[in-house]
C-alpha cells in the first residue's frame, strides 16, 4: 500500500459529477484540481449499506473541504453509470457534490494497494495529498466499519498548519513549538 511520502499515481478516469442531463460524466485526471488538496476516498461497491452513510456524509461536509482548499474525490471499482444509477436512487446521494471515480479495471486502487486480498474490491481507503500530489495521510478501515469524516477533517486542518500537533489537536488550538 502507497503511504506517507509517496505520491499519488497517475490516472486517467471517468467520474459521475451530476444528475444534469448531458451533464453527468466526466473524464478526471490526477492533474484534475491543481494547486488543491485531494481528499481520495474509496468505498467497496455501490448499492450497499455502510456505503452511502459515509458518500453521504462527506457531501454534507463538502463545503467545509472546500473551505480548506481541498477537493473531494470518491472512489470505487463500480463503472459511472452504476455511480449515476446509485445517485438516482438514493435519496442522501442525489445531490453529492464531489465526483464519483470509476476505477473499473482497478488500477488506481491497485496502484494504491488498498485491493481487498480475498475479495478484489477497495477498502475503506482515505489519502489526504498535497498540493505537490504526494501522499501526507492514510487511513484504512476494514469493509464492515465506516470511516470518521470529522477525523479527516481534523487531519487536514493539522497538516495544513505544518507544524507540530499534539493528540487529540484540534483547530484552534496550540501547536507545538520547538
Amino acid at each position: 500500500m502507497l503511504t506517507i511520502g509517496d505520491r499519488v499515481p497517475a490516472f486517467r478516469l471517468q467520474a459521475a459529477v451530476s444528475l444534469e442531463k448531458g451533464k453527468e460524466f466526466a473524464e478526471l485526471t490526477h492533474e484534475s484540481y491543481p494547486q488543491k488538496w485531494l481528499v481520495l476516498f474509496a468505498w467497496p461497491l455501490d448499492f450497499t449499506f455502510v456505503c452511502p452513510t459515509e458518500i453521504a456524509e462527506f457531501g454534507r461536509r463538502n463545503a467545509e473541504f472546500r473551505e480548506r482548499d481541498a477537493q473531494v474525490l470518491g472512489l470505487s471499482c463500480d463503472s459511472q453509470y452504476v455511480h449515476l444509477a446509485w445517485r438516482q436512487n438514493h435519496a442522501d446521494l442525489k445531490n453529492l457534490p464531489f465526483p464519483m471515480l470509476a476505477d473499473l479495471k482497478r488500477e488506481l486502487c491497485g496502484a494504491l494497494g488498498i485491493l481487498h486480498k480475498d475479495e478484489g474490491i477497495p477498502l475503506r481507503a482515505t489519502f489526504l495529498v498535497d498540493p505537490q500530489g504526494v501522499i501526507r495521510h492514510v487511513s484504512v478501515h476494514d469493509l464492515s466499519v465506516g470511516r470518521n469524516v470529522d477525523e479527516v477533517l481534523r487531519t487536514l486542518d493539522a497538516l495544513q498548519t505544518d507544524e507540530l500537533c499534539p493528540c487529540n489537536w484540534k483547530p484552534g488550538q496550540a501547536t507545538i513549538k520547538v
